[in-house]
């Protein structure tokens, strides 16, 4: 006989190698023994082939292939979310299929996180065998009256209660409580019930009942519960396995890999029913003739031929017909059998186990010999404790490999190097065979080394587990309706958007008649887009920052040719005196000017000056006030192109023409003007927003003159000002404008840009924090900080490249622990602001060209508006809803977005460049 390696398995097979779990051969043992024992040994090589044949049958059938047919089922249990402590309530639960010929319910009671672990009640009812395979009304109403009978030892009352049915058979599940059975196996047979919605027929046997008021809320099967009953611990439980009359397992797959669900974000628990695994290539070498035997005389022939090599129900009966081939041929009780050891059933699991166990004496063995019928000589008790053993070393191993099949399956979806996770187990095989879950970890840790996987008994065998999955169900529709209530306002209808469209329409038309208004419609003195017969070249200075750039533009034939170069203006300079900050700027200028071989010329310049100014020309520019860290004295309420022009002037050895002073979205506007004629608007949605347009002169009451066009700079991110927004504004709104610089001005940017964009979203978690929707309800220090939440941070959580977890990965980065549940969550909250932004966003342009088409008498308007600014430009959704919404409300215009290229350098000398043609056809 081969030499016996770890685990039974042979030496120099290939076979793991561990520490002896296998009884030895007695050397006096008939070759027969050896023979009969040698079939159930299985080498590492086998183990692996069906580790690897199971794996590609699970992917097989999570993607939907259908030929070949996949040998597992891959069936989703609409079971979402594993359980995070907190849920609560008194639930009822009735299992069936889980304990065999017996049905049991349960009363179990959560207590969150708030007080200590109540014990289940529950009650066991034995299953007559005349209804196990009788009509399938008689099983169901049989259910019902065991659950009254139960019942009846409570308080109830009119109480309605929430039932978790375990229902522990294959089913074809199409929502938490819907589940149709595919097919009997455990011994059951009943009629009429095979490809009809089990819950449903639990419903009609309550009501026909009709004792009690019972919401069956979820169908969950043994291995689900298994999984769900298991205490949290450090992390969550998210792979179930069973071992108790029948085997299967479940874990917490990818819903976007799961092709029958067409979700692409969170997670969903799949029962593998790996009991049905039957790939004749990877188990036709481990199969024995008794496993044929077994198989043969099943009520289910050629079926579940996985499950039957490791469940409960089996390892008895493929012991029994070992010892009675064996005692037929005169090696096992002097030839002699038994009524017990030649029927099937004669020989249970719990013998097994018992005979089994090391720790079991010679005597204990004995007498459940002699219990069965049988007379052993001292012998055969060592020869009868080895064929247990050997039928539950290779049932261990199997379960073993199928459950390395599932494990690398959770590290490859989740591209995770080392996989660290816990695993529920339960079923009476676990309970009963103290060998079993010792040889299951050691197979598992040398068939997946780089899993890190902790086994940790489920509590109640499943019943707790089914009444956390009706709880889970129970808590997550509460957040559900808190969090559809938290973002409700946030969801705009067609006539809130179509309001605020005709408020802006309004508002334009005072702010162009010089009335009080909330948009200021400045006058830009830009009368004219690019037409294309621009040629020259431009000098542009673009000064909004501590940085500024000197750019030299050249508009020919060809195109346009940009060189650039970033200047610095130290803290000094910009905090000192004007006349030092515009002396440094010139000084730039020129330096740009020798670098680029340009001295002595004197080219138009641009002006893009990036803070709050009143234009009076389209050279003229009165500052404001000072923001973005400059201070530069004798500034503010002086004209900054004569501030430029007198530094110019100090400065000698130059000349410099400044023709244009430009605010960056007409900047915008210009520039993609100059690719697409048709472009008469200009629109940013970054830090900030704002938008300008070519308006007809004869409006604007500031300007003298009624014919031609004239640019107009609405500063729209002040609209709503006066209030006119107010029915808009959430709480989380309020909370942003109370918290910045500037209280109750620029709202409709506040509601839009990416400044305010990410706070808002923060204001919104801490709110759901605060009701116990997010975090276990548990704030993190870092969500109360101010501005942790990036803008940016929206459009990553919101891209569709990327998969939850990484969208975990970045909430985590922020100090924020949280479920995939919060994910998901996080994931809705960003998708709501972002999309009423958009939709906002949208609306103010739709009244943009809808009051260009009405200017021009046009039935139908195409234009075009450009677009600059790092959120919509970065931003997965935001271009998309805001062409969207335009398209529903300004149905008569076509509109095309256009992204800008520099629209503040280029857009500048374009400006210029149009200032200086419009200039020589004048002069002509």
């Amino acid at each position: 006989m081969d030499s016996v390696g770890p685990l039974g398995l042979q030496q120099g097979d290939g076979a793991p190698g561990c520490p002896q779990e296998a009884l030895p051969c007695p050397s006096n043992s008939p070759e027969l023994v050896q023979e009969c024992l040698r079939q159930f040994k299985v080498t590492g090589a086998q183990l692996r082939q069906i580790q690897a044949s199971l794996l590609g049958s699970m992917e097989q059938a999570l993607s939907g292939q259908a030929n070949p047919a996949p040998t597992v089922r891959m069936l989703p249990t609409y079971v979402g979310s594993v359980p995070h402590g907190t849920e609560q309530g008194d639930f009822v639960v009735l299992e069936l299929g889980a304990i065999g010929a017996s049905l049991r319910v349960l009363w179990v009671t959560l207590m969150g996180t708030k007080g200590h672990r109540m014990e289940p009640q529950s009650r066991e009812f034995v299953i007559p065998q005349e209804v196990m395979v009788g009509p399938g009304q008689q099983l169901f109403d049989f259910a019902a009256r065991c659950l009254s009978e139960f019942l009846d030892a409570f308080p109830v009352g009119n109480q309605g209660l929430q039932l978790g049915f375990s229902f522990s058979f294959p089913c074809h599940q199409t929502g938490l409580d819907k589940s149709t059975l595919i097919s009997w196996t455990k011994g059951f047979r009943c009629s009429g019930v095979e490809g009809q919605d089990v819950v449903q027929l639990l419903r009609d046997a309550i009501q026909r009942q009709g004792a009690y008021s019972i919401d069956v809320v979820a169908v969950v099967n043994d291995a689900v519960g298994t999984m769900m009953g298991c205490e949290p611990g450090a992390g969550p439980c998210e792979v179930g396995l069973v071992v108790d009359t029948g085997t299967n397992a479940c874990y917490m797959e990818e819903a976007r890999h799961v092709a029958v669900l067409d979700e692409d974000r969170g997670r969903v628990c799949i029962s593998v029913e790996w009991g049905s695994f039957s790939d004749d290539g990877a188990l036709g070498p481990v199969l024995t003739t008794f496993d044929h035997a077994l198989d043969h005389e099943s009520l289910n022939p050629g079926a579940q031929r996985f499950e039957k090599m490791i469940g409960g129900l089996y390892l008895g009966e493929l012991v029994r017909l070992v010892l009675a081939h064996l005692a037929q041929r005169g090696v096992l009780f002097g030839g002699c059998t038994s009524p017990a050891l030649l029927s099937r059933g004669g020989i249970l699991p719990e013998h097994v186990a018992e005979m089994e166990d090391p720790s079991a004496g010679a005597a204990r063995v004995h007498t459940i010999l002699q219990d069965l019928g049988l007379r052993p000589r001292a012998s055969d008790t060592e020869l009868v404790r080895h064929v247990c053993a050997a039928v539950c070393t290779r049932a261990a191993q199997l379960c073993a490999a199928a459950l390395a099949a599932v494990l690398s399956r959770l590290q490859r979806s989740r591209e995770q190097e080392t996989l660290q996770i816990a695993v529920a187990t339960g079923g009476r095989v676990f309970e009963r065979h103290p060998r079993f879950l010792s040889i299951l970890q050691e197979t598992v840790m040398l068939l997946a080394p780089r899993c890190d996987v902790s086994f940790i008994p489920s509590v109640d065998g499943g019943g707790r587990g089914v009444a956390m999955v009706t709880a889970v169900a129970a808590r997550l529709a509460a957040h559900r309706r808190l969090l559809e209530e938290t973002l409700a306002p946030f969801r705009l209808t067609r006539e809130q958007l179509a309001a605020v469209q005709a408020q802006m329409r309004e508002a334009m038309a005072r702010g162009l008649r010089g009335e009080a208004s909330s948009l200021r419609m400045l006058p830009t003195y830009v009368r004219a887009t690019p037409d294309g017969s621009e040629r020259g070249d431009f000098l542009a200075l673009d000064l909004g920052g501590t940085n500024f750039r000197v750019l030299l533009v050249r508009v020919a034939t060809g195109g346009v040719q940009i060189s650039s170069q970033i200047y610095s203006i130290p803290e000094c300079v910009a905090q000192g005196s004007g006349q030092q900050l515009f002396d440094h700027i010139v000084d730039c200028i020129v330096d740009f000017q020798q670098k680029q071989g340009l001295s002595g010329q004197s080219l138009p310049l641009g002006f893009t000056f990036s803070f709050p100014c009143r234009q009076l020309g389209l050279d003229q520019g009165i500052l404001l006030t000072w923001t973005k860290g400059f201070n530069a004295s004798d500034c503010e309420g002086q004209d900054v192109v004569c501030l430029l022009r007198e530094a110019i002037r100090r400065r000698q050895a130059t000349e410099l023409n400044v023709v244009a002073i430009v605010n960056d979205t007409v900047g915008t506007m210009m520039s993609c003007g100059y690719e697409d004629p048709r472009c008469e608007v200009g629109l940013i949605v970054g830090t900030g927003t704002n938008a300008c347009y070519m308006e007809e002169l004869r409006n604007v009451a500031s300007v003298a003159g009624d014919s031609g066009h004239m640019c107009i700079n609405m500063e729209w991110g002040a609209f709503g000002d006066d209030g006119s927004l107010g029915m808009l504004s959430t709480n989380f709104d309020a909370s942003v404008d109370q918290a910045s610089i500037n209280p109750g001005k620029q709202r409709f940017e506040k509601m839009i840009s990416g400044m305010y964009l990410g706070e808002i979203v923060r204001h919104v978690l801490l709110h759901l924090t605060s009701l116990g929707v997010l975090f276990r309800g548990q704030p993190t220090q870092r969500l109360q900080t101010r501005d942790i939440f990036k803008t940016k941070f929206l459009s990553e959580i919101e891209s569709d490249s990327l998969a939850l977890r990484q969208v975990r990965a970045i909430l985590e980065a922020l100090g924020l622990p949280l479920t995939s549940d919060d994910a998901l969550m996080v994931l809705e909250v960003c998708q709501a602001v972002s999309q009423r932004a958009a939709q906002l966003c949208g609306a103010g342009v739709a009244a943009v060209v809808e009051k260009i088409r009405e200017n021009r008498g046009l039935e139908e308007l195409t234009v075009s508006v450009g677009v600059d600014g790092t959120l919509y430009k970065m931003h997965p959704h935001f271009s998309s809803l805001v062409a969207a919404t335009v398209q529903e409300l300004a149905p008569r215009c076509a509109v095309t977005f256009l992204q800008s290229e520099d629209g503040s350098g280029k857009g500048a000398a374009l400006v210029t460049a149009v200032a200086c043609r419009l200039a020589q056809m004048t002069h002509v």
